[in-house]
């Protein structure tokens, strides 16, 4: 027989091995931080993140509690192993016009293996910036920054973390894979423009759970090369609701599809779920969407495809996008519309809507102009179950 302490060598080499590993911890503080409101902190952030990065197996920058200035940063990878990044503070944005026009505050690039986490607040000061944004008249507008922006980061997670007033969007995730974000605060008045709450682009594998986003424009928007993502118990209001698009506005535009949106709630927004496409527009594909258990509360435009999105006039009311949009199911929405037609599903006349499908759906309008009602054009699809509205397919 052999004995224990024959085995004792290798039980300890295995119980190291599953002892999780302590990331070494860089506190900006030990680099000149100061949480006065005053000093700005970027340079003191930006050499605890070199520090922790460059770190063999990887490191935690720590940002405690106290309210710290930050002007615009940008984090850079690739690093040497996993990044903590935790936020237990504030962290504030410059209100100085001559430092808004950018298009990031906050700022990961091609990093791996990025955790953002901490309970911590991120301050826009946004209200300084909105009256600068009016790109939807200018084409002359100068960008104004992201709160956190996202590019080229994979196998990651942000939670746990409130967005205030972001001057842009709140979170944007630019050709992104496998990240979780879950336990997100995003808070701006209805009337912020294009304070998106989580703008995602040219990225797969996005998980958003659990959060709360109250904001002047979308709360989740999906755009081309959007892929794979997952939105559940999520919700949304003040805002303009979930978004697939606006798709279309480019040649050689990736595709878009497999978006689920489930067990979430949308209350007094602008739209719901809403599918948009640009006409006139280059061929495109945008497939496999499922809107499943969505509770809606005062929604206008609850359940709306719209191939024919045109937000500033002139119109051309006769242009068709040729974006097609395939295999659509909205199942078990309920609620109410604030708008008498609570289904409309207008697709493009040269490629036509195909597999759209509602599944016991329940909206009821209380409003002065009648019963409540759909509305559906250039579309293929099927009905089951309840339809309130009657269903038009």
């Amino acid at each position: 027989m052999v004995s224990f302490i024959h085995w004792l060598p290798f039980l300890l080499i295995l119980a190291d091995a599953r002892r999780p590993h302590i990331l070494k911890t860089f506190n900006v503080m030990s680099y000149g931080a100061r949480p006065d409101r005053i000093t700005d902190n970027s340079m003191a952030l930006l050499r605890a993140w070199n520090d922790a990065c460059e770190h063999d197996g990887g490191g935690r920058v720590w940002i405690p509690r106290g309210e710290f200035k930050l002007d615009s940063v940008v984090f850079v990878g690739p690093c040497k192993g996993p990044v903590d990044f935790v936020i237990r503070g504030l962290l504030e944005a410059s209100s100085d016009p001559s430092k808004f026009f950018v298009d990031h505050w906050i700022s990961f690039k091609y990093v791996d293996q990025l955790v953002v986490r901490g309970g911590g607040y991120l301050l826009g000061n946004g209200r300084s910036a909105w009256r600068f944004n009016d790109c939807a008249t200018n084409s002359r507008c100068k960008p104004l920054p992201v709160t956190m922006r996202f590019d080229f980061v994979s196998n990651s997670k942000v939670n746990n973390i409130h967005s205030i007033d972001s001057k842009n969007a709140h979170f944007n995730l630019f050709a992104c894979h496998n990240m979780n974000m879950s336990h997100i605060r995003i808070l701006a008045p209805a009337s912020s423009p294009n304070t998106d709450g989580i703008h995602i682009g040219s990225s797969s594998k996005i998980k958003i759970t659990n959060s709360l986003i109250s904001t002047g424009d979308d709360c989740i928007s999906m755009i081309a090369g959007s892929k794979d993502i997952m939105v559940s118990e999520v919700h949304c209001g003040p805002g303009h609701g979930f978004s697939i698009g606006s798709l279309g506005g480019s040649h050689n535009e990736e595709h878009v599809n497999g978006i689920i949106i489930q067990n979430s709630t949308l209350r007094g927004t602008q739209n719901g779920l809403r599918i948009k496409t640009w006409a006139p527009s280059p061929p495109s594909l945008a497939s496999d969407f499922t809107f499943e258990d969505i509770i809606m509360e005062n929604v206008n435009n609850p359940i709306f495809i719209d191939q024919q999105y045109c937000p500033q006039p002139p119109c051309n009311g006769q242009a068709q996008s040729n974006v097609q949009i395939r295999n659509v199911t909205f199942r078990k929405v309920h609620g109410t519309s604030s708008s008498k037609i609570a289904v409309k599903i207008q697709c493009s006349k040269h490629v036509p809507c195909e597999g759209v499908n509602l599944v016991n759906i329940n909206l009821e309008y209380r409003g002065p102009e009648g019963p409540v009602s759909s509305s559906c054009l250039n579309v293929k699809g099927k009905s089951y179950g309840r339809q309130l509205p009657a269903g038009c397919l």
